[in-house]
């Protein structure tokens, strides 16, 4: 697909339905808290597991733009990393661990990746598990087994947490190459974490993971199912362990697999997160890197006010669409 010339600094989004995310309405909001008051942010929308020549066109568009100053890039993580890696001037440590790429950035005229997913969602989780979590015996199962999941295994298993890990974190998928690969990787990690791989093609094999794991696990949605994709990797039927976290790594979308863990909560007793604080942290740490800029924590704070008040403002605008919507049916 052919790509415009930009006659102004321009930030890309790489995703696959990029027009309904929050951040294209967010980030001019935010470009002015920073002081970033001649950037723009555009999406670039491409097919779930996109030819190797489309990755490649749009990072070598990237590339060779002077104004685009660089990209966020989600789903297409570990395929555009594989497509286009020779065309990046420099590999961060956790892209070339992880074989993935987050972040896409310029610096003195080099084309920059970096996979950010191993600090943002280390902050997302520091924000919602308890200290100390582990000591009480619970699994973690993740299913999807993507770039999330291979940061957050990351995360979950880094030396400097000591005892405070778990003792077996479980991957699904519904393809085995994908499977094979994240076991490829993630044997790379230097930790007494034991990890289990599954092919579950089906919900309803998931299902029967979920059934197996202790009380107190963490049960994470990273498949994107339920955002780019309609649906849930579980049933109906699936049942949540006693008091465990459950992790829905979309904040939009028809968040069926949120849904179903809330339906769950009190009589399981489960801590339910959305994606919101994740998709926050995931966003401000690409930013720094294309703009060249530190986010502090107070920065931060403003920022996720910002963001707070833009979804106050969608949620009152939806209440009264539906209003008006009952008002016309009567």
């Amino acid at each position: 697909m052919p790509y415009e010339p930009n006659d102004r600094p321009t930030f890309y989004f790489i995703g696959v339905t990029t027009g309904s995310s929050s951040i294209m309405k967010l980030f001019p909001l935010w470009a002015e808290a920073l002081g970033l008051t001649d950037a723009r942010i555009k999406g670039m929308d491409l097919p779930i597991h996109a030819s190797p020549e489309l990755y490649r066109e749009a990072v070598g568009f990237l590339k060779n733009d002077p104004n685009s100053l660089g990209a966020l890039v989600t789903t297409h993580k570990i395929d555009l990393f594989h497509a286009a890696r020779d065309l990046f001037d420099e590999l961060d440590p956790y892209a070339l661990q992880f074989e993935e790429l987050s972040s896409i950035s310029k610096q003195d005229g080099r084309l920059l990746g970096a996979a950010k997913d191993p600090i943002s969602s280390g902050l997302a989780m520091e924000a919602f598990i308890p200290q100390n979590h582990w000591a009480r015996g619970g699994d973690v199962f993740l299913m999807g087994a993507g770039g999330s999941a291979l940061a957050i295994s990351s995360y979950l298993t880094r030396p400097e947490h000591g005892d405070n890990i778990p003792s077996r974190i479980v991957i699904s998928n519904r393809s085995q190459a994908r499977l094979d690969s994240a076991k490829e990787l993630l044997g790379r990690l230097e930790t007494k974490t034991r990890f289990e791989y599954r092919l579950c093609p089906e919900p309803r094999d998931n299902d029967a993971v979920l059934a197996g794991l202790p009380e107190h696990s963490l049960v994470v949605n990273a498949t994107g199912l339920g955002k780019d994709r309609p649906g849930s990797p579980l049933t109906d039927a699936a049942v949540f362990p006693a008091g465990s976290l459950v992790w829905e790594l979309n904040y939009r979308g028809d968040l069926l697999f949120l849904r179903q863990a809330e339906a769950q909560r009190e009589e399981r007793g489960l801590r339910v997160e959305d994606g919101w604080i994740y998709f926050l942290h995931g966003w401000t740490q690409v930013i720094q890197d294309v703009f060249q800029i530190h986010i502090d924590k107070p920065t931060f704070r403003r920022l996720e006010q910002i963001a707070l008040e833009l979804q106050r403002q969608g949620q009152q605008q939806q209440g009264q669409e539906r209003q008006g919507q009952q008002q016309q049916g009567r």
